[in-house]
């Protein structure tokens, strides 16, 4: 009945990888399987916490690096913060120059410049962000659908 406490231990470690979502209590949660097997051939107490740590550290040395490097490699990077607002338009609230304006980005008031040899945009005009540099968003002209 003892195999009983490895297999809850296993589900614990398993809703704690939930959480966390590094690969590092999955394995854990392996290493207390593989002690619940040693458990269930008769194995002592003490064997089968070396088994729990044996397999825990084969695991994270293995298998672990392999599903990390399998899940960047699969996981299309998504921008984030700032840079998630490259290609948006927005709509010009202080005119914009090479130097300096305000333009209105989701909601939010930004400073921004316009892209070199860019003409002067009025207030009013439909800006597309070609880039953000710090806290400045650098705009072009937005090109109106024909």
């Amino acid at each position: 009945m003892d195999w009983l406490w490895w297999v809850g231990a296993a589900l614990v470690f398993a809703l704690i990888e939930l959480l966390s979502l590094d690969f590092v209590f999955i394995m854990f949660a392996g290493g207390a399987l593989a002690a619940a097997v040693a458990n269930g051939v008769g194995s002592p107490l003490w064997v089968q916490a070396i088994v729990f740590v044996v397999a825990s550290v084969v695991l994270l040395v293995t298998l672990r690096p392999t599903l990390i490097r399998h899940l960047r490699n699969n996981t299309p990077k998504a921008p984030t913060n700032a840079e998630a607002n490259v290609g948006r338009t927005a709509s010009v609230v202080q005119e914009v120059s090479t130097a300096s304006g305000l333009i209105k980005l989701s909601g939010e008031v930004w400073s921004a410049r316009a892209v070199p040899g860019s003409p002067l945009l009025p207030a009013g005009t439909s800006v597309r962000v070609v880039q953000i540099d710090g806290a400045t968003a650098v705009v072009e002209p937005a090109v109106e659908p024909a």
